[in-house]
């Protein structure tokens, strides 16, 4: 079979997003604009696509870095000269390219798929993507001959009254015999500062080539973004996409109107999203989980099992059976071990807490590693920051730490110790010892009367 090669066009600013950033590395789902496309590829079985980059090349090869190889377009002289700075970069043993966009990032891998297949079997100079459209204004439509190839691409300003009536349009997406296809690019003519890979087309047919085209039926997969708006249909459409693919896997969503999970997240089976949560990144949640109502989980990982209520998860794993909020916050790097329970008003940062422990209310945990069966009461802060250094502690199994105590970084406290209440420790405290540091209680009989007596008397 002939090899095929993939080009995502990704040079461009994208100045109808009035952006500082390029239009490829805006959102989507989760992930950059380009990235999606790139996916798409991957999923359609092709090796690494050439991505043409120009405007902030370096931050999208960056982003792209191990998932694709790039050419670089100096000058932003449009569609055409950037397919030709790519046939210039890719193996000679191509036989075909599909062009593709990074705007374009709901595009599904079996679109690539049917293109390649239709393309093979119609044995084309091109096969186009196209779709039809209720309100086709601002489109080029698909002029066809009576045999139904492409005769031409017409853009709205240059098309007629009958033209324009056609609701078939080009969406810029198809495949292109590599033989020749240079030496066209190369003599394409200039419209202003720009080529249009369009022109492609009208000179395949002086040249007696034959354009064919694939009607693609859901015209929401193909539409490129190029505002804000356009940019938040797409996040609606692909987030319906990824919730009716949790529905299909065994979730409950209880209100999805409410509910923002991204393209990349995984959930297990029974497990119940509560509305008003963000789930972000690449999280992955098991088995009987309850999630939310009004929680944020970013990028972490969650067993089965787990209850978050109210609270925001990120770059956390949480083992099975462990609980968490409401009102928490899970910060980077925290692991809680199976049957942790984490209550209202607690922080956590870079934190190993083991087995069974509970931190129950208003405690802040940071750079700690915490063992099993231990208990936090409320109001501890382990004062891990000196101004300009983090500082571990360590907690050992079954220890039993007071309200309101300080743990003042480096500290270690054995196990099964204890550590009063109200304390403030800047020193180890052994196994199964009673550490006690505050100040010795004083009462002095009276005096509260003496004093109100005197207010009196003023």
């Amino acid at each position: 079979m002939a090899k095929t090669a993939a080009i995502i066009l990704a040079a461009g600013h994208g100045t109808r997003m009035r952006s500082g950033r390029a239009k490829a590395l805006h959102e989507l789902g989760g992930m950059p604009l380009v990235m999606h496309v790139v996916r798409a590829v991957e999923k359609a079985g092709l090796d690494l696509p050439w991505v043409v980059v120009g405007y902030q090349a370096e931050r999208v090869e960056e982003t792209l870095e191990g998932h694709a190889e790039f050419v670089r377009q100096p000058e932003m002289h449009g569609t055409g000269d950037a397919v030709l700075h790519a046939l210039s970069a890719i193996p000679d043993e191509v036989e075909n390219v599909v062009v593709l966009y990074a705007d374009c990032p709901l595009v599904p891998a079996a679109l690539i798929s049917d293109l390649i297949e239709r393309h093979r079997q119609d044995q084309s100079a091109a096969t186009l993507v196209t779709t039809y459209v209720q309100n086709p204004t601002g489109y080029g439509r698909i002029v066809r001959d009576a045999e139904g190839a492409v005769e031409a691409i017409v853009e709205e300003k240059e098309a007629d009254a009958v033209v324009r009536q056609i609701q078939e349009i080009n969406t810029g997406i198809g495949i292109w015999r590599v033989d020749g296809f240079r030496q066209l690019l190369a003599g394409l003519p200039f419209h202003g500062e720009e080529k249009y890979l369009t022109d492609a087309v009208e000179a395949l047919r002086r040249q007696g080539a034959r354009v064919t085209a694939m009607v693609w039926e859901d015209p929401a997969q193909v539409m490129g973004i190029n505002t804000r708006r356009e940019l938040a249909e797409a996040e609606a459409r692909l987030r319906m996409d990824t919730l009716n693919r949790l529905f299909a896997a065994g979730v409950t969503i209880v209100d999805p109107a409410t509910t923002y999970i991204d393209a990349d997240v995984e959930i297990g089976q029974d497990t119940v999203i509560y509305p008003m949560t963000f789930i972000r990144g690449r999280t992955k949640i098991g088995r009987e989980c309850h999630i939310g109502p009004m929680s944020t989980v970013v990028s972490s990982r969650i067993a089965d099992g787990v209850v978050v209520e109210q609270s925001v998860i990120e770059q956390s794993v949480i083992a099975s059976t462990a609980r968490v909020g409401p009102f928490s916050h899970l910060r980077a790097g925290t692991y809680l071990d199976r049957d942790v329970k984490i209550g209202n008003f607690v922080e956590l940062k870079n934190t190993r807490v083991g087995i069974g422990s509970k931190a129950g209310h208003h405690s802040y945990l940071g750079d700690a590693t915490i063992g099993g069966r231990v208990n936090i009461g409320a109001g501890t802060v382990i004062v891990n920051f000196d101004g300009t250094a983090k500082h571990p502690t360590f907690i050992g199994d079954e220890a039993f730490i007071g309200c309101n105590s300080n743990l003042v970084a480096p500290i270690e406290v054995g196990p099964g110790a204890y550590v009063a209440a109200g304390s403030t420790l800047t020193q180890n405290v052994p196994g199964d010892a009673l550490a006690i540091a505050r100040g010795r209680q004083e009462n002095k009989p009276g005096w509260a009367a003496q004093r109100r007596s005197k207010g009196r008397d003023a």
